[in-house]
């Protein structure tokens, strides 16, 4: 059980609820926003003085039935609800994350031919990609298989504050930070995971501040600008889709707008690529 933790996700999770989210009356005005804590405790069924214990990280160890109370009360969707698991020592069922990525998912990407296309873990490695995914993110081939990792790359560029400060360039790195957020829910024992959050939050500021936000969420359909040295801007659209029979991998496609002028910087990108 992670105490500290627990009681900063509690605070940061009640200050986002409001009265009438939860059809509470909204007398009188707030010097916080969000609910109070006497308002938490009745959701949930529980003495205020046990929640207030719970916030200030010295309550014990709640019980299967306390989390799920907390979790309805703070009205948290379902991976939410599996971080709040884990951070107070109850975790769900926990899978694995394995390394291996099935034949018919190899054969897709090389079919996958306008397409640049990649499978990623739940650790942000990468594990196998197309030719044109190789070329658009820079040399993928060429890369050691310890320098695979979307989360180091994102987090060590030189311009990620400027980025962060973006809400548009910002959000591939907030999402990526959220959607690791469910990972480490999902797979509390995987100890590749923990060591890559453990080193991100020890070199990186900005992933430590995007990390104690707190933001749980997986990562979703979104566009993105990439430059490349040859061809250009490129405005994508990234879609991730789960691997059948795998709920460890995701293959991640990179599209453009049919005729549009990132789609045929695609086009000429891979042409680029099968001369070279």
């Amino acid at each position: 059980m992670n105490r500290d933790e627990l009681a900063e996700f509690l605070r940061n999770r009640r200050a986002r609820v409001t009265p009438r989210d939860v059809a509470l009356p909204d007398a009188g005005q707030r010097r916080t926003p969000g609910l109070r804590r006497q308002e938490v405790a009745q959701l949930a069924g529980m003495s205020i003085d046990y929640y207030i214990r719970l916030e200030q990280a010295r309550g014990p160890h709640p019980s299967h039935q306390v989390i799920n109370a907390l979790a309805r009360a703070l009205m948290l969707d379902q991976d939410e609800r599996a971080h709040l698991f884990r951070l107070a020592g109850q975790p769900l069922d926990a899978p694995r994350i394995r390394s291996d990525v099935p034949q018919g998912t190899l054969h897709l990407l090389g079919y996958l031919e306008e397409v640049a296309a990649y499978v990623l873990n739940p650790r942000y490695d990468l594990l196998a990609w197309n030719p044109l995914a190789g070329a658009l993110l820079g040399g993928l081939d060429a890369r050691p298989r310890d320098d695979l990792n979307v989360i180091r790359w994102v987090f060590r560029s030189p311009d990620i504050a400027e980025h962060l400060d973006d809400e548009e360039r910002g959000r591939f790195a907030r999402t990526s930070v959220a959607d690791l957020r469910v990972a480490a829910g999902r797979y509390p024992d995987d100890a590749g995971l923990q060591a890559l959050v453990a080193e991100m939050l020890a070199l990186s500021p900005d992933f430590a501040r995007v990390w104690a936000e707190h933001e749980v969420a997986p990562r979703r359909e979104q566009r993105k600008r990439v430059t490349h040295p040859l061809v250009g801007l490129i405005e994508v659209i990234c879609q991730v889709m789960q691997v059948p029979d795998r709920d460890d991998l995701r293959l991640v496609l990179y599209t453009a707008e049919p005729g549009s002028p990132s789609h045929q910087a695609l086009r000429e990108l891979r042409e680029l690529t099968l001369s070279s």
